[in-house]
């Protein structure tokens, strides 16, 4: 099957709409990093999430038959995913979990890209994926690193992860416009079907008393974050297929540079010199980015 070919490089359309759901990104993890239950947490915002996307599958339709495969292998790595990001934040703090989990996920992208959709990038644009990846592994990596070795496994382990539902939900969207469908269809799909089995296993976990009572107390911010998780995801699947996969995945990694604003301010984290380097260095990474 032949996928639709993307534009050749980034518009400044689509780096300001990427950027905007890298915010958007960020704030639903702070929002996780911050409650005191991290898993239920996730699972209450992507089940909200599941119910916001409904109508979106009402308005849209539902994608071509031919996505299903992607639809269902996407939804079985979020699983691992949104477990992985629970485990990282309930170990360690935003500003070193969340740079290593986006960190090395755009070179794994950028390598599986080449082969799963036959894209070739510029040497100015791996120099971008390149700087970007070591920005934000940058931030990550500290001494405090050496004391949260759960956190930082957690973290690596779902960089893996990101990388490997980039790659199939890339390849799923452009397959749904390959074939008479719209990417809306395919992220509304996405969404109806990915909140359901990990919030079903959290509430295996913590039963259905402990679980309500937490919701009652946390759906208004949860909501919010549901919104911002499907935002965020929405715009990244839609750049996909108006620019290379690997050129949005690097880009969308300049969340990190929000959550660690964002852990800074809000939740009180340290912000050092070579964070503020690091902070320069994806900046450089996007600048080439773009020009590549």
């Amino acid at each position: 099957m032949a996928f639709p070919a993307p534009a050749a490089g980034l518009t400044p359309g689509i780096v300001a709409a990427v950027l905007a759901g890298a915010l958007l990104h960020a704030g639903w993890n702070a929002l996780v990093k911050g409650s005191r239950d991290k898993a239920l947490d996730m699972a209450l915002i992507h089940l909200l999430g599941s119910f916001l996307g409904l109508p979106l599958l009402a308005w849209s339709g539902l994608p071509p038959a031919a996505c299903l495969p992607y639809l269902l292998g996407s939804v079985a790595i979020h699983i691992g995913y949104h477990a992985a990001v629970a485990g990282a934040y309930r170990h360690g703090e935003l500003g070193l979990a969340y740079p290593l989990m986006r960190g090395t996920g755009p070179l794994l992208v950028a390598l599986a890209s080449a082969g799963a959709l036959g894209e070739r990038l510029s040497a100015l644009a791996w120099l971008g994926v390149l700087a970007v990846c070591a920005g934000v592994l940058a931030l990550g990596l500290s001494r405090r690193a050496l004391q949260q070795p759960w956190a930082v496994g957690f973290a690596l382990g779902n960089a893996v992860l990101i990388a490997a539902y980039t790659v199939v939900d890339g390849l799923g969207v452009r397959l749904a416009v390959a074939h008479g469908g719209t990417a809306l269809q395919y992220i509304a799909a996405l969404f109806v079907l990915d909140g359901w089995p990990f919030t079903l296993l959290v509430l295996a976990r913590r039963g259905w008393p402990a679980s309500l009572a937490y919701a009652r107390g946390r759906w208004p911010l949860a909501l919010g974050g549901a919104a911002a998780s499907l935002g965020s995801y929405a715009i990244a699947l839609w750049a996909m297929t108006r620019a290379p996969v690997a050129l949005v995945a690097a880009l969308r990694e300049t969340s990190v540079l929000f959550a660690v604003l964002l852990g800074h301010w809000l939740l009180r984290e340290a912000f050092s010199w070579r964070r503020l380097a690091a902070c320069g260095v994806i900046v450089g990474g996007v600048v080439a980015l773009r020009l590549g």
